[in-house]
């Protein structure tokens, strides 16, 4: 199966769950970016709850500025902020110690474009996750694309995807805020480690 995606920053569970059922993955790369999206925003469960991490871009041409062409700000520390509030949350995760290598590099290497520090991520998700989709970006824009499944109505919004059943896993936090699903796909590696794509497996 094909299909059609926005990017997004360390995609949520949903997206991941999408993302290991397809054989082939194009990255939407002329749409125009909209803000406040999985774009360029995450969440993670922290000690105070649900905490979402958001990373300053600008719209190089404002509101008609393509997706491919949105910069990473280079005016705000938000690697820093980002990295120890992902240690906040997971340092007491079971497998925080085995995975932080392959997420550290994103924290400290400076990135111009978003697409870019997406993709790279999205890579790295995939290699721990051991899948090899043929990945892709778009050259055009197509409002209705033929011959591949368009999922970026549903990949692009911040809104958990209602139409998943999250299968139970233990949280850091749990006893403090109770379970709480679809966050970035890195609560899963950091929590379950080998076992996070047998769990994306299971979403019904």
């Amino acid at each position: 199966m094909a299909i059609l995606v926005t990017t997004a920053y360390c995609p949520s569970v949903s997206y991941m769950t999408e993302v290991i059922r397809a054989d082939e993955i194009a990255i939407e790369n002329f749409e125009t970016y909209s803000k406040q999206t999985i774009r360029n925003h995450c969440n993670i469960l922290g000690p105070n709850g649900r905490q979402t991490l958001s990373i300053p871009v600008i719209k190089p041409n404002g509101n008609h500025s393509m997706t491919k062409d949105v910069l990473i700000s280079p005016h705000q520390p938000w690697q820093m902020i980002h990295w120890r509030s992902i240690e906040t949350a997971y340092n007491n995760s079971p497998f925080f110690l085995y995975y932080q290598d392959y997420f550290t590099p994103f924290y400290h290497k400076k990135f111009k474009f978003l697409l870019d520090l997406n993709f790279q991520i999205l890579q790295t998700l995939l290699q721990i996750l051991k899948i090899g989709p043929q990945i892709r970006f778009t050259e055009k824009f197509e409002k209705l694309p033929v011959g591949i499944t368009d999922l970026r109505p549903a990949t692009g919004s911040k809104i958990t995807a209602q139409h998943f059943n999250y299968p139970h896993y233990t949280q850091v936090f749990e006893s403090r805020h109770g379970f709480i699903p679809e966050l970035s796909i890195i609560d899963v590696i950091f929590n379950l480690g080998p076992e996070s794509c047998s769990y994306l497996q299971s979403i019904k």
